[in-house]
């Protein structure tokens, strides 16, 4: 498995790979309002905005998960494609993340859960990640900011 810096070329699947995982863990746990404006176009430009921040992680040579930062210390996106799940694959990108975060002077990074994603819920904590609590995390949607209530993870990185 590589970690590398994502290229326009990956776009397609890892939109696909953020789609299908998005759908499969928030859909039934998310506000349907939500859930609508998720569709596979959305993450495409979500994935060409961010792409600069974006690390994919492949196996021969083809994208099987990626995590995007997002501003100094926020862990924003974290996917496996399901095929790749409990391989190792979403323990590389986070350590990536963390190294990355670890060598930009980042002592504590955080990250958002949907409330009830208790299989990521578990993930983060088996890292090293703890919950703080709640907050209001004003998701981004093609409409604009959409007010969610979240679980508040945190990392010491020092």
């Amino acid at each position: 498995m590589l970690v590398r810096a994502a290229e326009e070329l990956d776009i397609a699947e890892l939109a696909r790979i953020w789609y299908d995982g998005w759908h499969e863990a928030h859909a039934h746990i998310l506000p349907a309002e939500l859930t609508q404006l998720r569709t596979l176009e959305s993450f495409r430009d979500r994935l060409r905005v961010n792409l600069p921040n974006v690390r994919v992680a492949t196996l021969l040579d083809r994208p099987v998960g990626f995590c995007i930062l997002k501003g100094d210390d926020e862990l924003y996106q974290l996917y496996v494609s399901s095929q790749s799940r409990s391989s190792g694959v979403a323990t590389a990108l986070i350590a990536d993340a963390e190294a990355r975060f670890s060598e930009s002077g980042v002592e504590t990074a955080w990250l958002a859960c949907a409330i009830r994603n208790e299989r990521a819920a578990r993930f983060y904590e088996k890292c090293g990640w703890r919950r703080m609590g709640t907050m209001i995390n004003p998701t981004e949607t093609s409409q604009g900011a959409f007010s969610l209530e979240v679980w508040r993870y945190e990392k010491s990185l020092i």
